[in-house]
């Protein structure tokens, strides 16, 4: 981060505000409470009485009736740009003008010019940004990466992901407008996957995407109904150490017991199987295997990404998901989709 930034006295919390009150703002503010006294929150949305709700459901201090009223008081230091992706851009922008410090939902921008033109209105400001990729900082990938950085499999020879589900969402929902999304459904959600794939040590430097064919989009009630998004992705790719990997992406495939799955990381010594959703890891080869509990407290990793960000604004340094790790995984994205046709999915900007 450039000079120039001026950083909360440490002494007085952090004030934090929520530019949208949707689901994903729910989301952090339940992992928020986890900060204690750390941080105080604020909740704007362009309907005043929605915001107040949110206020009062999660302990909030301030209730906005719109984004520009949040970013005008002095009392907040940070926002979370929580809407959907295509106005992140705009907001993220108004909000380093207006001197705030920024946490930004993922997939964060839709093209690579966009981060560009955040990272120079970020070193102008001085201030912080960090991509909200809650995943970088859950419990099973921080394991992971201990592990495969411990040698306890040898090197690395295959790399299997899994993360497969039968989720639909409603025809009313707004990830099914790309416009508002960015693309589909692996574009939208399944940059999450990705990025855990490509943060365990090992580099992506190659990758294609195959998309299966999309189903018809069903009409009346029922489940799936109305979804019109293509759901399903397998993205092949080869790290800079030479071992290779495939991420097997679907809402639209069910899963055992409704969400359980594993994947698998294959090395020379051995492997290490791990249930997707970060319920457990299986080490085995060279030995007797042995199961590891990367741990519940915080499965998610929202509270571990939260204390990054506080982290990084006090001590006026360089959050984990800054805009350069997120820039690496929208440029993998980027070579997913270029095989792509122009129908459907996310198209080429």
């Amino acid at each position: 981060m450039s000079a120039g930034g001026r950083s909360p006295h440490p002494s007085r919390p952090l004030g934090i505000a929520f530019l949208g009150c949707g689901f994903i703002t729910g989301v952090h503010s339940r992992h928020l409470r986890a900060l204690g006294g750390e941080v105080v929150r604020g909740y704007a949305s362009r309907d005043r009485d929605r915001a107040e709700a949110f206020r009062r459901r999660y302990g909030g201090e301030r209730a906005y009736g719109g984004y520009a009223e949040a970013l005008a008081d002095p009392g907040v230091d940070a926002v979370v740009v929580a809407v959907p992706p295509r106005f992140h851009l705009d907001l993220t922008l108004e909000a380093l003008r207006a001197g705030k410090h920024v946490l930004v939902e993922k997939p964060a921008f839709l093209r690579r010019e966009d981060y560009e033109t955040v990272r120079a209105a970020r070193d102008e400001a001085g201030r912080v940004v960090c991509v909200g990729e809650n995943d970088h900082y859950k419990p099973l990938a921080v394991r992971l990466r201990r592990l495969l950085a411990s040698g306890v499999v040898g090197d690395l020879v295959f790399g299997h992901f899994t993360t497969i589900a039968d989720r639909p969402k409603g025809g009313d929902d707004w990830r099914n407008d790309e416009g508002l999304a960015g693309g589909d459904a692996f574009f939208e959600e399944g940059i999450h996957w990705l990025h855990l794939a490509g943060s365990l040590g090992p580099t992506i430097t190659r990758i294609h995407g195959y998309r299966p064919r999309p189903a018809e989009p069903a009409a009346g009630p029922g489940r799936g109904r109305g979804d019109r998004r293509a759901r399903s992705m397998l993205v092949a790719f080869e790290y800079d150490t030479g071992a290779v990997g495939a991420l097997y992406y679907s809402r639209e495939v069910p899963s055992l017991l409704r969400g359980v799955r594993t994947s698998t990381l294959y090395g020379r010594r051995g492997a290490i199987t791990f249930e997707s959703n970060g319920g457990g890891i299986l080490v085995h080869g060279g030995g007797r295997p042995r199961v590891v509990l990367p741990g519940w407290r915080d499965i998610r990793g929202y509270q571990a990404m939260y204390r990054d960000l506080v982290r990084a604004i006090r001590d006026r340094g360089t959050p984990e998901m800054s805009l350069e790790r997120a820039l690496a995984d929208h440029l993998l994205m980027e070579q997913v989709y270029a095989c792509q046709p122009a129908e459907g999915g996310r198209r080429e900007r």
